[in-house]
């Protein structure tokens, strides 16, 4: 999977994620779930210019995840379960975002280690950017970009408290989640949600 800086736009969207799965297991197509969001402006965005871009991404999430439950989840689980597995369906379906949960954060978890400052995100990215042409290719902006949305990540999923926390919270992981990356033997990913059983 190559690495995608699509993040920059699309960012956590839990919201949309919630309105889109509960369409997506009533079976209904893109095109249609597109229709339905703008219908009653149910994104709340001030124009329907992002509203196909947004639905077509929490699509991609939706089927890169590979398992209805967990999409059941997404759309009907209390918050903390849902975010924790929307957080996991960005990980099946961007590969920075599963390196940086599974490489770094999870990383921290396992050796108990719960200091997450600056000088971790940078060093993770300048790691990336001297494994990778296509990440070395991106420019400071986009990078800032990157770094500010994987940190929203772990304050939506309470592994931090605030941008200027500098401690991971412990957290503990869903037993809906841990059941459906389980199920989709994706059995590294559980490292990211401080799961080492």
């Amino acid at each position: 999977m190559p690495y995608n800086a699509c993040l920059t736009a699309e960012q956590f969207l839990f919201y949309e994620m919630r309105i889109v799965s509960k369409q997506y297991l009533e079976g209904k197509s893109v095109e249609d779930i597109i229709e339905y969001v703008k219908q009653d402006n149910l994104f709340q965005y001030p124009t329907e210019r992002k509203i196909s871009k947004f639905v077509r991404a929490c699509n991609r999430r939706i089927v890169a995840l590979g398992n209805k439950k967990l999409v059941y989840e997404i759309a009907n689980a209390p918050v903390e379960v849902a975010k924790q597995i929307n957080l996991y369906a960005m990980i099946r379906y961007n590969r920075l975002v599963r390196e940086f949960m599974e490489g770094l954060v999870g990383e921290k978890y396992r050796q108990q280690d719960f200091s997450y400052t600056k000088k971790d995100i940078n060093v993770f990215f300048s790691y990336l950017q001297e494994q990778n042409d296509d990440v070395a290719t991106w420019s400071e902006q986009t990078v800032a970009k990157l770094k500010q949305v994987l940190t929203k990540c772990l304050i939506e999923t309470e592994m931090l408290d605030s941008v200027r926390d500098t401690t991971l919270n412990p957290i503990f992981i869903s037993a809906e989640l841990e059941t459906g990356i389980r199920e989709n033997n994706d059995l590294t990913a559980l490292a990211a949600f401080n799961c080492f059983r």
